[in-house]
């Protein structure tokens, strides 16, 4: 089955730290872009970041700029988002994209439904 699983969400108090995972099943994941996105209650889902397929590029929004890492492991076809300094602001649902191309506007990642696979998300919940 072809298909992209995120998990390691949960509940968090500002100033912790989670990492989240995107494991690809039935493709490899070394021939894709993967983006990071997420979507808080009652707004558009946003681009958080991105790495790219050949020489592991990185991209990341302002807001989460200088607290979160991504990476890839193509040996476990995986990507992971190491999210720390976490604030309640970062709360939402967490998808991960691949895609041949990503979409930028203005210099920010966009969602697209020309993605090739999305995953199902993983909540994050940053609160006291």
């Amino acid at each position: 089955q072809v298909q992209l699983v995120e998990s390691g969400g949960g509940l968090v108090q500002p100033g912790g730290s989670l990492r989240l995972s995107c494991a690809a099943s039935g493709f490899n994941l070394e021939n894709y872009h993967i983006g990071w996105f997420r979507q808080a209650p009652g707004k558009e889902r946003e681009g958080v970041s991105c790495i790219s397929r050949n020489y592991g590029s990185t991209y990341y929004s302002d807001s989460v700029k200088g607290r979160f890492t991504i990476s890839r492991d193509n040996a476990k076809n995986t990507v992971y988002l190491q999210m720390n300094s976490l604030k309640p602001e970062d709360t939402g649902v967490y998808y991960c994209a691949a895609g041949r191309q990503l979409l930028f506007s203005q210099g920010v990642l966009r969602p697209s439904d020309e993605y090739d696979y999305w995953g199902q998300g993983t909540q994050v919940t940053v609160s006291s």
